[in-house]
């Protein structure tokens, strides 16, 4: 790992925007390198979106904003073909998908269909249209919002959709300080206005190569997958993790690893990773959503009672 560009650099310069959230940055750059997607479940002004442009100019890549409507269209979505009368031909006019990070704001407002023209996108890292494909953008991250208070009017993601995003994260409320720095810090201007690149898209693409080469010993990967399996066989689980669950698991435990400047993947990158590879993922049973029970405490209860490798390195 010696001689590649920095993870730390891009957390430690987010971070400069996003006020005392370290965790969600390290957890978003994970997603970066582990080439996966994230979902942001939380109330308005907590600061996704300026999470997400932050990142994309942290890395000096492209953003765009999608703001999911009900009467959003798939191609507003993924691009058009135009019809150009002075070529007298059509051309392909891209959409806003087309960029390096791309925030999905508030995902669930949209149709079952616009949402599904993302799915492509988000499997393939390219879109068709008119049976033409288009290449997007690497790196490429999708990052989806969705407010889990206001639900009318709303379409519920479907589990195929849910799949799809590597991590499922939320921001939360700052604390009393942190939101005074925050008042502080944009008393007289935004500091997203003198946020500076620390890292390239080519750089990311390097980070993500050694990502992929961070070793997992053969206890560590069959923990991962003893995790995954246990969320299939849970009395509290009426459809458990997917094996994209398990790949998903070992892909960010791995570029964890690699922020914390390790050439290994530990026990324990896994199990701090579980919830927020597993969870949204599960479908719980009738049963369970009558007491209360979440995904995350089905995830804490599995994560206990997994025998942890001990010898792993």
């Amino acid at each position: 790992m010696n001689g590649s560009p920095s993870p730390q650099a891009l957390i430690d310069n987010v971070e400069r925007v996003i006020v005392g959230k370290r965790a969600v940055v390290e957890l978003l750059v994970v997603a970066l390198l582990a080439e996966g997607h994230v979902l942001l479940e939380d109330v308005p002004g907590t600061g996704k979106t300026t999470l997400a442009r932050a990142v994309a100019r942290s890395m000096s890549g492209s953003f765009k904003r999608i703001q999911f409507t009900p009467d959003l269209l798939p191609s507003d979505v993924t691009g058009i073909f135009i019809y150009n009368q002075r070529r007298s031909e059509f051309e392909f006019r891209t959409g806003p998908i087309h960029a390096n990070i791309v925030l999905a704001d508030e995902i669930n407002r949209a149709t079952p269909r616009t949402q599904s023209s993302l799915l492509e996108a988000m499997e393939e890292r390219h879109v068709t249209v008119e049976g033409v494909t288009t290449a997007l953008p690497r790196p490429f991250l999708v990052l989806a919002t969705q407010n889990p208070i206001e639900l009318e009017g709303t379409f519920p993601l479907p589990e195929a959709q849910l799949d799809r995003f590597l991590l499922s994260l939320s921001i939360g409320y700052p604390t009393q300080e942190e939101e005074e720095q925050i008042i502080l810090s944009q008393g007289r201007g935004h500091p997203m206005d003198e946020l500076e690149p620390v890292i390239t898209p080519e750089e990311v693409l390097t980070l993500r190569d050694a990502a992929a080469s961070v070793r997992v010993a053969p206890d560590v990967r069959r923990y991962v997958t003893e995790l995954t399996r246990a969320t299939r066989d849970h009395a509290g689980v009426e459809l458990g993790a997917s094996p994209r669950g398990s790949l998903g698991l070992y892909r960010s435990a791995q570029a964890l690893a690699l922020i914390r400047r390790r050439e290994f993947v530990l026990p324990d990158d896994v199990k701090y990773l579980a919830t927020a590879v597993l969870a949204h993922r599960l479908v719980l049973a009738p049963d369970a959503r009558l007491r209360g029970r979440t995904a995350a405490d089905v995830i804490a209860d599995i994560a206990e009672r997994v025998p942890v490798p001990v010898e792993a390195v």
